[in-house]
């Protein structure tokens, strides 16, 4: 068996190959031919923790695997990510193990992968301005994805603590070639901003219809088995893209209180929700109809995007030799 680490993977991660990737796993998925389950989790309430096991089986890409993800919303601020991941690999063919990788490098960036194929999709080209609300690893993950696939000039940092926020625009003002700014609020971050990226743990909501300009493109990505990121109201006017109708709308923790809340107060129905990612991928479906659509990419997380993201990473470790071989027998 192949042992990767976290600074492996992250080493081995392609990002641009990752997104085209995520497209190719995500049609999979949406036409039938990738295999998820729908999802559980054991919960730890005293720490308002659970862990959710994720397997999937993508043929196209020969990957049977599981992820074994941790979500504790208390992490943040600490020096432990909210995420915690490990995954492992099975050969498809005899159901051996392969592989076990470190999951959570994978779950930070393939989940910002995933948000910046839903603006090469749905972002209008000529988007500049971002909106990043959140402060923590997938802030800086939606980043990196975002500039990938716009033309980002100025980006617009916002959280619940100011310091961090300033300290995160200071950080990646070293490494990327747009303006970073901190803002006081994310009313100020949104105001004009042509994609905005909420990856919070938020309660209440930190995007609303009231401060979004026609046309955005919003992605979500957080996760509150009490709160949302995102109001009834752009809900309910956006045109709202999700991976998987049957992961977005299951009950929790698999899936979204951003679209399970406004269906539950009868402000929409589950038909509201217009497509999967992969139908757009795939042309099934067509993306925005007008530049002024304000368009909404709700993530849940799926495994096939694990998956994805683990083939890119084993393969390359394969080609370079890197990693350490164990033997469970």
């Amino acid at each position: 068996m192949l042992v990767l680490n976290r600074a492996q993977v992250e080493a081995l991660i392609d990002l641009d190959l990752l997104i085209d990737a995520l497209a190719a796993a995500m049609a999979d998925l949406s036409a039938g031919r990738a295999s998820i389950p729908a999802r559980i989790a054991a919960f730890v309430p005293q720490h308002d923790g659970l862990l959710s096991p994720m397997p999937g089986y993508v043929p196209s890409i020969g990957v049977l695997m599981t992820k074994l993800v941790t979500v504790y919303p208390g992490n943040t601020g600490t020096a432990l990510p909210t995420h915690q991941a490990i995954i492992a690999m099975f050969d498809p063919e005899t159901g051996r193990p392969s592989a076990l990788l470190d999951g959570t490098a994978i779950t930070a960036i393939r989940t910002g992968a995933g948000s910046a194929l839903s603006a090469r999709l749905l972002a209008r080209p000529d988007s500049t301005v971002l909106a990043i609300l959140g402060t923590g690893v997938q802030a800086r993950s939606h980043v990196n994805a975002m500039c990938r696939v716009r033309p980002i000039r100025e980006i617009r940092v916002a959280g619940s603590d100011p310091a961090r926020a300033a300290a995160l625009a200071a950080q990646l003002s070293a490494t990327t070639d747009a303006e970073v700014r901190a803002v006081p609020s994310y009313r100020e971050a949104l105001d004009g901003a042509d994609i905005a990226c909420a990856t919070t743990h938020a309660a209440q909501p930190v995007v609303r219809r009231d401060w979004l300009t026609p046309g955005t493109h919003v992605t979500s990505v957080g996760y509150n088995p009490t709160g949302r990121e995102v109001d009834a109201a752009t809900v309910a006017e956006a045109l709202v893209v999700v991976e998987s109708r049957a992961a977005a709308l299951a009950p929790l923790p698999a899936g979204s209180n951003d679209l399970l809340m406004p269906i539950a107060d009868g402000v929409i129905s589950a038909e509201h929700v217009y497509a999967e990612i992969g139908e757009l991928v795939a042309g099934t479906k067509p993306g925005r109809q007008s530049i002024e659509d304000i368009t909404l990419y709700k993530s849940v997380g799926v495994a096939v995007q694990d998956a994805a993201a683990a083939a890119l990473v084993l393969a390359a470790a394969q080609a370079q030799g890197i990693g350490e071989h164990i033997r469970l027998e």
